[in-house]
């Protein structure tokens, strides 16, 4: 498995998570806190966290697929980032894991 694989899914991990908390934050600032703009701002985050979710589930698959995840991993992983700051939890241990497989089976390189 190719590092890139790893770095956009962690790229994607990281961005979805992000929008989440704000999105979320936009919710209670909404529906309980009663602000004034907010309704704007949690249309616009809910939007791009939709289609950037979509981007991280054909990362995250393509990462499980390569990885050779069984299928209970798999969905652990998708659903990740549907609960806010799970993503960079999953991310963080995902990577962990993945990063010593890549390392052991990246080609020993000469140094000239």
């Amino acid at each position: 498995m190719k590092r890139s694989v790893l770095t956009r899914y962690r790229i994607m991990a990281y961005v979805t998570g992000v929008l989440l908390v704000l999105l979320t934050l936009g919710v209670i600032a909404k529906y309980v806190l009663d602000i004034d703009g907010a309704s704007g701002f949690t249309s616009v985050v809910g939007i791009a966290h939709g289609w950037l979710y979509i981007l991280y589930l054909v990362f995250a698959f393509d990462l499980g697929a390569k990885a050779k995840w069984p299928v209970k991993r798999q969905i652990w992983v998708l659903l990740a980032g549907t609960v806010p700051t799970a993503a960079f939890f999953v991310e963080r241990r995902v990577t962990r894991e993945l990063e010593s497989r890549i390392t052991e089976e990246a080609p020993l390189t000469a140094k000239v």
